[in-house]
């Protein structure tokens, strides 16, 4: 049997907009429902809305905090993984996720999105960043215009990825 999808959901935590907010609740409730396993950066803004959301949806929440402190951790984050690494735990939050959905955001925003691009991972757009006139490849950067877009693309790319990493010599089903 295959492992949940992973969809990291990334976005601003003190800079997120209430509209923003609003839209990451949803997302993490749409993950939850698709029986995918939500990570994030643990804290507030997007992070905890998400999370929030997730909680509702009856989901399983990991939270990657750039502190050494797992008491830091929202209160809607079920596995906090305290780092002490500061933005550098943006790399293990992209690298653990299946798939990425960007709400918001800003600068550590916009280094997940950069870490996912340099791994050819695909970052789903939910009123972020405007990317695509930069040279992304459109594979990678994908404009959504709405939580159940973003979550159903994100899942269907997850899933998609998750046999190739389950697949060969070392792996007996």
């Amino acid at each position: 049997m295959p492992r949940k999808p992973i969809i990291g959901v990334i976005g601003g935590g003190t800079t997120a907009s209430p509209e923003g907010l609003a839209l990451a609740e949803e997302v993490g409730f749409l993950i939850a429902r698709a029986d995918a396993v939500l990570i994030c950066g643990g804290l507030n803004g997007v992070m905890s809305a998400a999370a929030k959301g997730a909680k509702r949806g009856g989901g399983l929440t990991v939270g990657v905090l750039p502190t050494g402190n797992k008491a830091d951790a929202n209160v809607h984050i079920d596995v906090p993984i305290a780092t002490a690494m500061n933005t550098a735990r943006n790399l293990i939050i992209v690298r653990t996720a299946d798939a990425l959905i960007a709400i918001n955001g800003s600068f550590g925003t916009l280094s997940e999105m950069a870490h996912a691009f340099d791994q050819g991972k695909a970052v789903f757009a939910l009123r972020t960043w405007p990317l695509d006139k930069a040279g992304v490849d459109d594979s990678l950067y994908v404009r959504v215009g709405t939580p159940r877009e973003a979550v159903d693309r994100a899942i269907e790319y997850a899933r998609n990825a998750i046999p190739k990493e389950r697949s060969g010599p070392d792996f007996a089903p």
